[in-house]
């Protein structure tokens, strides 16, 4: 199916998942001719908002009772606690995946159950889940345009790495180690939405005082409120949302110290936040990072190769297929975000015949994919910081075409002579 497409191109045709059954009835197309409605995806868009419901039921109310569970534990041995925090990582991931299903829309069928389940989901993991999603959003829209969007990193172009000193080199690659995403991952929730909020306080209240210094009329003074531009949030809704997900993540961070102790509380709660987001950030990461993928620039760029090719096919374990929502399923998943989490796996056998060459990755597989770091527009690939400084250094010290007696020229020139 691809193998036209990745030949011309130079890429090289990657595996599929061993346990899919292929219709070889069915006609195989190039990559570059596939359209969106060569896909059967609009019967697996049907939601279900019972079994939405026990989703979401068989996710929180073990988390809780693990909560219980830990706590009671400590009281006896620290050394129960492990088992117990482990299972609490992975529910907690599970919560995260169901509140990005939320933020599709694609798990229950109203988007306002969508939206007061996402924001509960929210708060148990304390990621504001209306900005979040948003910032989602767009990654869907521009997958694979790496002019637009720089993946879960902000990576930077060849051209833009080249123009920083060493030392500023060394210090991107260090940050962009996988084993950065765990105190990333505390950072990325406890931390930063906090940050934001206050930031973006500030920024009204400074923008508010220097309306008043410039001695503004009343009328003039609430137009200028209105219009007040934040970099933080980019609506009312999304700073409401941002707000009252502060105040709920905030009170029951002081309620839940002041129950089991601030030291105990924290120990956990720190802990599972941080491992569990660690897991997000890691599968994202491989879903979109590989050798291969599709990283091209504005002019030319394709939606449904940026689906195809810009996604991996995550191949994980039942148990991590469950608590991640089954979201190893990415292509399908980027071919139409609308489809549910327990549809994904029909859908992706359904479609089997034209995804025979799509990227097929596991969680072992991070480090290697970990190393494709920068961008070459030119080349509209992804590359390794060691593949740069190679080609910079031989772009620097080109080897000269010599023969071994020391005469220039080629072996086939001198035969002509």
């Amino acid at each position: 199916m691809l193998k036209h497409y990745l030949n011309r191109s130079g890429q090289i045709p990657t595996a599929v998942h061993p346990f899919v059954k292929y219709e070889f009835s069915r006609q195989l197309k190039p990559s570059d001719t596939i359209k969106k409605s060569d896909f059967v995806l609009t019967p697996y868009i049907k939601t279900s908002n019972l079994r939405a419901t026990y989703q979401i039921l068989n996710t929180i109310v073990p988390y809780v009772l693990l909560w219980i569970v830990a706590v009671q534990a400590a009281t006896i041995s620290l050394w129960l606690l492990p088992p117990i925090m482990a299972l609490m990582f992975l529910f907690s991931l599970r919560c995260f995946s169901l509140m990005h299903d939320c933020g599709h829309y694609s798990l229950f069928r109203s988007k306002q159950a969508n939206r007061i389940v996402g924001f509960l989901l929210g708060v148990i993991n304390a990621i504001p889940q209306y900005g979040w999603s948003r910032d989602h959003a767009y990654h869907h829209k521009t997958n694979g345009d790496w002019e637009r969007y720089r993946g879960v990193a902000d990576f930077l172009s060849t051209e833009e790495f080249s123009q920083l000193d060493p030392f500023n080199q060394r210090l991107y690659e260090v940050l962009r180690h996988p084993l950065i995403g765990i105190p990333g991952g505390f950072f990325y929730l406890v931390i930063k939405p906090r940050f934001m909020l206050i930031m973006g306080i500030y920024d009204f209240i400074h923008h508010v005082f220097t309306a008043l210094r410039q001695g503004s009329e009343l009328k003039n003074f609430a137009q200028t409120l209105s219009t007040h531009q934040s970099k933080h949030w980019q609506s009312v809704a999304e700073f409401w949302d941002l707000l009252l997900n502060n105040i709920c993540v905030i009170g029951g961070w002081i309620f839940l110290s002041h129950l089991w102790g601030v030291g105990l509380f924290w120990s956990i709660y720190s802990i599972t936040l941080s491992c569990s987001a660690t897991i997000f950030i890691w599968v994202f990461f491989v879903q979109h990072i590989f050798e291969g993928a599709y990283a091209h620039k504005t002019a030319g760029w394709d939606y449904i190769l940026g689906a195809v090719q810009g996604s991996s096919y995550l191949e994980l374990p039942t148990i991590l297929r469950w608590f991640s929502a089954d979201i190893g399923y990415h292509t399908i998943h980027h071919l139409s975000e609308r489809i549910p989490n327990y549809h994904l796996a029909a859908c992706h056998r359904e479609n089997s015949h034209l995804l025979s060459d799509v990227k097929t990755l596991r969680i072992g597989d991070l480090f290697d994919c970990a190393q494709f770091l920068l961008w070459d527009a030119d080349s509209d690939r992804l590359v390794s910081i060691s593949s740069f400084h190679q080609t910079a250094e031989t772009i620097a010290n080109p080897v000269p075409n010599c023969a071994s007696n020391g005469e220039t020229g080629s072996p086939a020139v001198k035969s002509l002579e």
